[in-house]
């Protein structure tokens, strides 16, 4: 804890300690990663797509940013040296992640109406019961990515999910993005997608920084959704 900047700061790792059970090991990684700004800087539509019930918790699970430091990737890579790269070093992939999601599978195969369709990865949140559709754009964020994401959890949903499960969510893994675009291309989508940007190295988004949710509101996020 003495690694944490201010009371705020060190409040919000304690909480999410006891909350998802981290041991000290994955607690240093999220510190060093600066977790509690990627968190609470995160670019989703779950107010509006998610049951008061899930909102806090899918808030949790989806980072503004990841750091993805752990590959041996130039900045300059295809999608799919991304892709498989995350998956050889799946173990440092998830615990970027958060901790609480499973693997399922890399270039998921969906079929619809004859056709074949392939999510870049797909993982399982196992606190909110609900199949996670991640795809990955080596460029800038685009609006027409939200509607390739929507099919893909419709299909999910349709022919995936099992009984008891919640609604899968999507999360748009982008090199870049505009939050004022982001914003704009999520406001009227009905399935549950985050937009989060990714990093080889550490960059911490000191722009940002101002707009963090106040001790109150913090308290809020990690209180609701148990």
């Amino acid at each position: 804890m003495q690694r944490c900047k201010d009371p705020q700061e060190r409040e919000f790792y304690i909480r999410t300690t006891r909350k998802f059970g981290w041991t000290k090991a994955v607690l240093i990684h999220q510190i060093e990663n600066q977790s509690y700004e990627k968190t609470l800087l995160g670019q989703t539509n779950f107010d509006k797509a998610l049951t008061p019930q899930l909102r806090a918790q899918a808030k949790l699970a989806v980072k503004d940013e990841y750091t993805f430091d752990f590959l041996e990737l130039g900045e300059q890579h295809a999608e799919r040296e991304l892709e498989r790269a995350l998956v050889g070093r799946i173990e440092h992939f998830l615990r970027e992640m958060g901790g609480l999601f499973a693997f399922v599978g890399s270039q998921f195969r969906l079929e619809v109406d004859g056709k074949e369709y392939f999510i870049d990865l797909l993982l399982y949140h196992r606190r909110l019961r609900s199949l996670v559709a991640i795809e990955l754009k080596i460029g800038e964020f685009e609006p027409e990515f939200v509607g390739k994401m929507q099919f893909y959890l419709t299909a999910l949903d349709k022919q995936v999910r099992e009984k008891g499960e919640n609604r899968s969510i999507g999360i748009i893994l982008c090199k870049e993005k505009n939050r004022t675009v982001v914003e704009y291309a999520l406001y009227e989508a009905s399935k549950p997608i985050g937009v989060a940007t990714y990093r080889i190295v550490k960059r911490l988004p000191k722009e940002l920084k101002g707009e963090l949710p106040t001790p109150g509101e913090i308290a809020k996020l990690l209180e609701n959704g148990e």
